[in-house]
């Protein structure tokens, strides 16, 4: 066992809320021109908006842990497809073509789908079933 070991799920949690946070940063930035942007993406466009509304709502579920490694496949998917299609035909490497935000979502993304949550998950919370108390029979004498 290496003596960084126990430490390995709260460190795993701590990356997954960090990684989740700057995702849905980007979302906000690009729906709601928050955070220094020049101008938001109009409603509906192909495939900026729908990229920014993805990324704001797998940020939020990434960062909170529900649903995590679904939301993080999903959001590496569409990191995947904004590097090949919106990125690549300008140039073949992330530092040519600006396409460094994208790669390192990816496959910061891809390794919270497969690592898991982490700690202070969200999802990781012990639910409590509701049970019916049993109905007391009347008894009659």
């Amino acid at each position: 066992m290496h003596r960084l070991d126990p430490a390995r799920d709260h460190v795993i949690g701590l990356y997954r809320i960090v990684i989740g946070f700057l995702f849905a940063c980007h979302g906000l930035k690009s729906l709601f021109g928050l955070f220094g942007a020049k101008s938001t993406i109009p409603v509906g466009t192909w495939p900026g908006w729908w990229a920014a509304v993805i990324q704001l709502v797998c940020g939020v579920l990434v960062c909170v842990g529900l649903g995590t490694r679904v939301a993080a496949v999903l959001g590496s998917g569409s990191m995947a497809y904004a590097y090949f299609f919106v990125h690549l035909p300008t140039g073949l490497f992330p530092i040519q073509n600006g396409g460094e935000a994208a790669a390192l979502f990816c496959w910061a993304l891809l390794l919270v789908a497969f690592v898991g949550p982490g700690r202070f998950a969200l999802g990781n919370l012990p639910i409590r079933q509701r049970t019916s108390e049993p109905t007391r029979a009347s008894a009659t004498v």
